[in-house]
């Protein structure tokens, strides 16, 4: 059986890891663009590539807030589409996850 105290504390670190991660994709946003032409299309891929990380940063943040709601209201574990219970191993895997194996497939 899952340890929820230890579950929510893992989860809460993860959620503390993401949002420095995207403070600091902020800030190389942010950063002043160069004034060179080539190094101006560098830095345009490079921003690309750093607003899907924060998207999916995002993402993550929106599974981990549901997850943490879950764990409040005693439904953590528990698969919200079919009911069933969710095994350890997935939640060892993705401690976020909503969905059993089963209907995750």
């Amino acid at each position: 059986m899952t340890d929820l105290h230890a579950r929510k504390q893992q989860l809460e670190a993860r959620l503390a890891e993401l949002r420095a991660r995207l403070d600091e994709i902020e800030d190389e946003l942010d950063d002043p663009v160069d004034p060179d032409p080539e190094d101006q299309a560098i830095e345009l891929e490079d921003d690309e590539v750093l607003e899907r990380l924060g998207q999916a940063a995002l993402r993550e943040i929106e599974a981990i807030r549901a997850a943490l709601k879950r764990i409040e209201d005693g439904s953590y574990g528990i698969c919200v589409r079919c009911g069933d219970e969710i095994s350890d191993e997935r939640l060892d895997l993705l401690p976020y996850t909503p969905l059993c194996r089963k209907c995750a497939a």
